[in-house]
């Protein structure tokens, strides 16, 4: 099998991606993972191309953007995104919603592009690559030798709603493919490999990944047991609201769970001193200032929320800054049996990774639970935020029997938390799902406005 690999100044042609430019600009947009849809591709650049295997094209591209500059002044400087390209010259019809389009001219002419993670074929050969490990270019795969890889498992690419793609194979395993790709260690793979080497049983552990080493070093993907028998949290908190049940005795046992990991988390990682109240208000009220500027609907609320800020300064600091998930949620949460397991520890893929992989206050991830509840809360009509409440109360009680301390004892830390993660949900939502904006915006409104 033949190798190729390009890493050209983004100033230099790249003929294979100039044949490609027009239907990528339209193209990648549209995707669920892609992170500038409110701003249009001005510049696309090739930094890496691979042949995996015939067929298939690893890609890496840049994507610049213009339009509205960001507060400060300078225009976003744009993202690096991992494709895995499909060619051929006689496309199956049932290529749907995988379709990229007809190349007109260039080395690829006449041949049709498509997402190959939409291709079985192409699933199989990438669970392969990860089997043997080795190099393809600056591509590194590589495993976990004590824990050999199953054959023959039958791929299908979930379809849920998230920032990146995932594999199924044969309900054996589940491939993260990371799609908006930056510089170093992904916490997804650091995170879950280091609790391993602790014992904490409540993540499943990588078997086998993927990186780069060109243009610059990165991780591409992670794969890891699937919990062939799990509900994630949303969906068994959404089952119990439409059957009119309570939550608290599971929201109690995921307080539990929650502060089981992060005592794992704790031993694993460096603990720093408790945060530094000044500077992160100063953090939380910068975030604020550029969500306003980008949804004007919360400018009449930056008053309220920048005090919510600002008493961070007479807070009791609270535990001691360590690792954390740092974007967790119901989402982030299966249940398997009677046991509660925490996935996905990427972070929130629109903070720098260098901030995703530092130490913060634990109460960030008990505020992203808290909202959480909120949210499935609002899923029906009408909203019972008195089910909201219990299971927060739970939610923070079972947290408190395993870690030593009560979330609920820091009230002005908690709400500052709970502020810049709403603040946090606003922009996202109205960058991507603007239907579901009133959500957050009514947290906002209760946090600016009565504070609680």
């Amino acid at each position: 099998m033949t190798k190729t690999a390009f890493l050209r100044p983004r100033s230099a042609p790249a003929e294979p991606l100039e044949s490609l430019a027009g239907l990528l600009r339209e193209w990648l947009p549209r995707q669920r993972w892609f992170a500038g849809k409110d701003r249009p591709v001005t510049d696309l650049s090739l930094l890496s191309m691979t042949e995996l295997f015939p067929g298939c094209l690893h890609v890496l591209v840049h994507a610049g953007h213009g339009g509205v500059p960001a507060p400060g002044g300078n225009p976003p400087a744009g993202d690096c995104y991992q494709l895995l390209l499909g060619v051929r010259e006689h496309p199956s019809p049932r290529l749907g919603r995988a379709l990229i389009g007809r190349v007109q001219d260039g080395p690829l002419a006449g041949r049709t592009v498509y997402d190959a993670l939409y291709d079985p074929r192409s699933a199989r050969l990438l669970l392969e690559r990860l089997r043997r490990p080795g190099t393809a270019g600056p591509l590194r795969f590589e495993c976990d030798a004590g824990q050999p890889l199953a054959t023959g498992l039958v791929p299908r690419l979930l379809d849920a709603e998230q920032s990146n793609s995932s594999l199924v194979y044969g309900d054996e395993y589940i491939l993260k493919v990371f799609r908006r790709i930056q510089p170093g260690v992904n916490p997804d793979l650091e995170v879950p490999g280091a609790l391993a080497r602790q014992g904490c049983h409540r993540v499943p552990a990588p078997v086998a990944w993927f990186r780069t080493t060109a243009p610059f070093k990165a991780t591409l993907g992670v794969l890891q047991p699937y919990l062939r028998d799990a509900s994630d949290g949303w969906t068994l908190a959404l089952g119990a609201l439409a059957a009119g049940d309570d939550f608290t005795a599971q929201a109690h046992a995921l307080g539990r769970a929650t502060a089981d990991v992060h005592l794992a988390l704790a031993s694993a990682f460096p603990v720093g001193e408790p945060g530094e109240m000044r500077r992160t208000a100063t953090a939380m009220t910068e975030r604020l200032t550029a969500a306003a500027h980008a949804v004007p609907a919360l400018q009449p609320f930056v008053p309220g929320l920048r005090a919510a800020f600002a008493a961070l300064t007479a807070c009791d600091a609270g535990p001691p800054a360590q690792r954390i998930h740092g974007d967790l949620h119901l989402g982030q949460v299966l249940r398997a049996g009677r046991e509660w397991f925490v996935i996905d520890f990427e972070g929130e893929p629109s903070r720098p990774l260098s901030e995703r992989r530092s130490a913060h206050s634990p109460v960030r991830d008990i505020a992203g639970m808290l909202r959480s509840f909120d949210y499935a809360a609002r899923q029906r009509r009408p909203w019972r935020p008195e089910w909201a409440c219990r299971a927060r109360e739970a939610y923070c009680a079972g947290y408190a029997s395993r870690a030593g301390w009560d979330p609920r004892t820091k009230h002005g830390l908690l709400r500052a938390y709970e502020t810049d993660r709403a603040v946090y949900e606003v922009l996202y939502e109205a960058r991507h799902r603007p239907d579901w904006l009133p959500v957050p915006m009514a947290a906002i409104e209760r946090l600016a406005v009565r504070g609680d």
